[in-house]
Order: structure tokens, then sequence, then C-alpha cells
């Protein structure tokens, strides 16, 4: 049985990565970040703080972590539910203990229903993207371009109202985006997104509505791939991140190590003994510096 031809039609088909976002780059011979004070390493940790629908919802897909068997799910709707409840101040207490500052990727939902979760991790000095409205707000090539700028809206704005003012950085639920998604972020304001990881450095994206900087979060190194994905211990996670930095710092020109932590995840009492440990190995390293995601999307040379 032979193909139908329009199975190997891709409109966006050309010479390099079939899209026309940035141009490759080899990361040894770019300019190097201009990190604060002057540091060779940047640890970025990321928080994602997320509603899911205890209901089914009519998202195009479902994002990782979602609730799975028979409505009503109470037994994962509450284990998520523990990180907004408990974990996230475990985190919260664990960044203050080492000194550091994150950057948060909070659902529109969170700021409706736990305003002062929004209250509290602002009160700390930490930074705050959008992620959507919750986890039922999914973009892919389906969804009509006035509904995606709808839903990045809803979200900006929600978040705008919990915090005093418009968020400058992007997360999409998934990491996942639609052909129209970088250049409609341009548009509504955002000057960063942090979706795409192909890099260990931010980069400039250019679209139709002027750049947005890419600040690579690398999901291979997130609490959820290393714990839930890969079933390691907090002990193994920590070990990995050790040796991810050891690598990154060798390397000589300033590297950025992410740190993505989930509350339901990390937050549980067993693991943030391993955690706390992780973040004050970090903080004695020479020439390290915690930063945010913003941080990060300013250090990036305009050259």
């Amino acid at each position: 049985m032979s193909l139908d031809p329009s199975y190997l039609e891709y409109p966006m088909r050309r010479k390099g990565m079939d899209h026309d976002l940035y141009p490759w780059s080899n990361i040894a011979e770019r300019s190097p970040l201009a990190l604060p004070d002057g540091a060779k390493m940047a640890v970025a940790p990321l928080v994602s703080l997320e509603w899911f629908p205890i209901v089914p919802g009519e998202a195009p897909f479902r994002a990782p972590g979602h609730m799975q068997t028979a409505y009503p799910d109470f037994r994962h709707y509450t284990a998520r539910e523990y990180g907004t409840r408990v974990g996230v101040y475990r985190l919260l207490d664990a960044f203050a203990k080492a000194g550091v500052k994150a950057t948060f990727a909070v659902n529109a939902a969170i700021a409706e229903r736990y305003p002062s979760i929004v209250v509290d991790v602002l009160g700390a000095g930490h930074e705050i993207v959008a992620h959507g409205i919750d986890m039922d707000s999914t973009i892919d090539s389906t969804v009509s371009e006035d509904k995606e700028r709808a839903l990045i809206v809803a979200a900006r704005d929600t978040l705008a109202a919990a915090m005093g003012a418009a968020p400058r950085g992007w997360m999409s639920l998934a990491r996942q985006q639609s052909w129209n998604t970088p250049r409609l972020l341009v548009e509504e304001g955002f000057a960063y997104c942090l979706d795409w990881v192909n890099d260990d450095l931010p980069y400039v994206q250019t679209t139709k509505a002027g750049p947005l900087v890419a600040v690579p979060y690398n999901h291979e190194l997130s609490d959820r791939q290393v714990i839930v994905v890969q079933q390691h211990s907090a002990e193994s996670y920590v070990e990995q991140m050790k040796d991810a930095f050891t690598w990154l710092a060798a390397e000589g020109a300033p590297r950025v190590l992410p740190l993505h932590l989930t509350p339901y995840v990390m937050g549980l009492p067993f693991r943030m003994g391993a955690f706390e440990g992780l973040l004050e190995w970090l903080g004695t390293q020479t020439g390290t510096r915690f930063v945010t995601a913003g941080e990060l999307a300013a250090a990036l040379p305009r050259d």
C-alpha cells in the first residue's frame, strides 16, 4: 500500500531547520554571557506552579502529569495539590535558607485560586513568568490563532492583576507551541520564553513582530524527568545535577545549569534534605551565581 502523496508535504521544509526563527549556531563561537558579578556559571532554578482541573477539559492533548484514571481522579488530583498546599512552601524555605532567587512559572488559575501563593513568591523576591491558564490550556497547531491569542492574553492579564505588573516571560504547557506562538508572545508584550530546550545558553529568536529571547530549561535535568519518569532517587538526582554542573563549568565560558522543579515531586519530605544539600553545594562553587530567567535573558549579548 503506497502513501498518499500529501503525507510527505510539509510547507515549512527548507534548508536548515525547517523554520526561520534563528540560524544554526555553534555554542563555542558565540560571545559570552554577561552574567551578574562576572560569574562563570549560572544556576537557574525554575519552579512549575500548576493547577490541574479535576474534570476532563477540551484541551487538544493532555500535558505531562495530568489526571490518569477515571474521573473524579482524586488520587492524582490531591497528589498534585500537595504541591500548592505544602511542597511550594518547602521550596520557598529552601531558597530562603540558601539565599537563592528563582523563577516560578505560574498558571493563571493559581493566581485566581491561591492568590496568597503569588504574594508569598513575590514577597520573597522571586520572579514569576506566565504558564498558561491551567493545565488544560495546551496549544498546538489545531488551535486557531484567535483562540491562542486569547489564552495568552488571559494568562498575562490574570497574573498582572495579581502581581501589579504584567509578566515578561512565558512558558508554554508541555513546552508545546504552534507556528504562531513566538510572534503572538512578542505582540502581547513578552520578551522571553522558556519553551525551547536546544541549547545551554539563551539566544534570540526573530519573529515578524520583533525579537524574542529563548531561555533554555532542559527537561532532561528536571526533577519530574529524573525522579518520576526515570524513577531515580532524590540522591541520584543530586548526583546528576552535580555531574552536569561540573561538566558545564569545565567548558570554561559562562554556562547555565537549569534546575526545573515541581513542588509535588521535590517538595516531599524525604527529598527535601537532598535538595537543600544540592543548593548548599552549588552555593559554594567558585564563580557561580543563582539567576532568574529574566536575568539570563538580560545577560545575552546583542552583537
